[in-house]
């Protein structure tokens, strides 16, 4: 059992709740799991995902197991406060898939939506496929009430797998991709595939 099921949030009360771990975890399935209960319960439900993130098409959350549910795309973690404002009716829920891709500001929007009495819900890589912490997420954990860290199966020894390691492309820190690119390493494999910033001066 989850800490987020022992405690769950205040029915009334704003809260962040973070979904966190490396790809093919089951982050996605875990954030439209949550959204669906959230929906059964007649709650007001907003999904947004950045823009950037195109596998799927611009318009669609996609699990890797093959869940789908449609979402409003956005190039800013401002525009996500843009488009709740502009709703009829404002969401009880906010649902934020791939939240990594987002800048710093996310961390901000979702401190304000939360402040405002909204439920937040975001998902999102805690680490890079060097190892290091992506993007906001490191502050979006800090900030969070409820954190829900998963893990994936290691592709070669069948543990749990906690980094996601790029198989294939260039060196951008960031590469949409998916089973094509990545592939999930528990910490003995990773180790023995990439060097890590804190072994570079033994290396």
């Amino acid at each position: 059992m989850t800490a987020y099921e022992r405690h769950p949030p205040h029915p009334v009360g704003g809260t962040i709740e973070v979904i966190t771990g490396p790809m093919f975890s089951g982050k996605t399935e875990e954030l439209l799991r949550r959204m669906r209960r959230a929906a059964i319960a007649k709650q007001a439900v907003c999904l947004i995902k950045p823009l950037r993130d195109d596998r799927h098409g611009t318009t669609d959350v996609v699990s890797h197991d093959a869940r789908r549910q449609s979402a409003i795309a956005v190039e800013r973690a401002e525009d996500i406060e843009r488009h709740i404002d502009s709703l009829d009716r404002r969401p009880e829920v906010v649902v934020v898939d791939e939240v990594q891709f987002f800048d710093l500001e996310v961390v901000d929007v979702c401190n304000r939506m939360a402040d405002a009495g909204i439920r937040v819900i975001v998902a999102g890589l805690d680490l890079d496929y060097l190892g290091r912490p992506f993007g906001p997420m490191p502050l979006l954990l800090a900030h969070a009430e409820y954190v829900t860290k998963l893990h994936a199966i290691c592709s070669r020894t069948g543990r749990p797998a906690h980094f996601s390691h790029r198989v294939e492309g260039g060196d951008d820190h960031v590469q949409i991709g998916g089973a094509e690119s990545y592939e999930a390493l528990s910490r003995d494999p990773y180790n023995e595939a990439v060097v890590r910033e804190h072994h570079r001066d033994e290396a």
